[in-house]
């Protein structure tokens, strides 16, 4: 048997116990940065795998190597991320979430359980590879300014620095079975904006007497989009959306003010500054010559993710040998945001998609729902794919 048989013979093997990881841990989330109970669970899944984990790491992250032989030739590093979303789930399973208003709606204990299926598989090889695999599961991938950033200050990227890292993220639009890849730009960078429109309130009735801040904010919304229409090139992908508006007043009441929050996605960094300072410029600028004012808040999140050309060409050639050219394929760019590209901004790095649908079963929702899941078919494949992804990228 050689080793790509045997790696797939023992993710065949261990795929049972790695969904019973990830339904332990999908049953038990915790929210971004109180990952606590998580990480202890990663720490004693990989103590009774024989590997030694380094705990606390930015508070909730884990860390541990793998070392094969002549462990000082080529290192790499695999990541996941172990935070959940503030979502009330509301699918019916067995494995439904015990913590009312928390739920892991992004695959994230998908993503934790394979690696440590990946990361036993690994283990059990590891006198027939050459290098060292460093595993990183972080928290808070989900919340400002993002885990990987404080995963990076910790120094997980050095002493010795990989020569690369790999990501794995569920994708609910690809089947079970098939792998998603994209070289280059792939991800937007994502910026919180958070706006306070104040006036002078009144009554409905006299409106002559105030200064309205609902009208002026209706008035920054609509022009705010011509930072998109007007300043953005056309060529260049960029969202500003508004989810939430808040005017605390009544039918015949006029507040004093009125808050909004939304977000700003560019795929650029030159133009992510450009545009967020006309942001700050036009919403302000505006308010004053309504009569009122506008206080900007903006929460820097994560820059845009862009894959290595050159380590994606080579795991995207090993998914071919483990799960066939015919289920490889490309995707397109992503409006999305992901802190993996925290690390693509400091070494190669790749982030690709692993299919988690199937529609005869009705798994169809999106990720961020109540209702997402994931046809735990992909756990017999995702752990044995990535370990054949980092022996290959060491160089076997």
């Amino acid at each position: 048997m050689n080793l790509l048989e045997k790696i797939k013979s023992l993710s065949t093997a261990h795929a049972n116990d790695v969904v019973t990881m990830r339904r332990h841990i999908h049953a038990n989330p915790e929210l971004s940065y109180q990952e606590f109970n998580t990480a202890k669970y990663v720490a004693d899944q990989l103590k009774s795998f024989g590997i030694t984990p380094t705990e606390g790491v930015a508070t909730t992250g884990v860390v541990a190597e793998i070392k094969g032989k002549n462990p000082d030739k080529k290192i790499i590093a695999l990541r996941a991320d172990m935070d959940a979303l503030p979502i009330h789930e509301a699918n019916d399973v067995p494995y439904k979430s015990k913590n009312a208003g928390v739920m892991h709606a992004c695959g994230h204990d998908v993503h934790t359980s394979s690696l440590l299926g990946t990361a036993r598989i690994l283990n059990e090889i590891k006198n027939e590879f050459e290098g060292t695999v460093r595993l990183i599961f972080q928290p808070g991938e989900e919340k400002n300014p993002g885990g990987a950033s404080f995963m990076i200050r910790e120094g997980v990227l050095e002493n010795p620095a990989p020569a690369s890292i790999i990501g794995q993220h569920v994708f609910p639009l690809l089947p079970v079975g098939k792998i998603g890849f994209r070289e280059g730009m792939y991800m937007a960078s994502s910026d919180e904006i958070f706006l306070r429109v104040i006036g002078k309130g009144g009554h409905g009735a006299t409106p002559e007497l105030t200064i309205d801040p609902v009208v002026i904010a209706s008035h920054i919304i609509i022009a705010l989009q011509q930072v998109i229409s007007r300043n953005a090139s056309p060529k260049q992908p960029t969202v500003l959306t508004f989810g939430k508006v808040v005017a605390d007043g009544a039918t015949n009441i006029i507040p004093n003010e009125v808050t909004i929050a939304g977000t700003f996605r560019a795929m650029d960094e030159t133009w992510r500054k450009e545009g967020l300072k006309k942001i700050e410029s036009m919403a302000k600028t505006l308010a004053e010559s309504m009569g009122g004012k506008c206080e900007v808040k903006i929460s820097h999140g994560y820059p845009f993710l862009q894959n290595n050309p050159q380590v994606t060409k080579r795991i995207r050639q090993a998914a071919e040998e483990y799960v066939g050219k015919e289920n490889v394929v490309e995707i397109d760019i992503t409006l999305g945001s992901e802190d993996f590209a925290y690390y693509s901004q400091v070494i190669p790095a790749s982030f690709y998609r692993l299919g988690t649908r199937n529609d005869a079963k009705g798994i169809t929702s999106y990720v961020h729902t109540p209702t997402f899941d994931i046809d735990e078919d992909a756990l017999s494949i995702g752990p044995g794919l990535m370990a054949w992804m980092a022996v290959k990228e060491l160089g076997l």
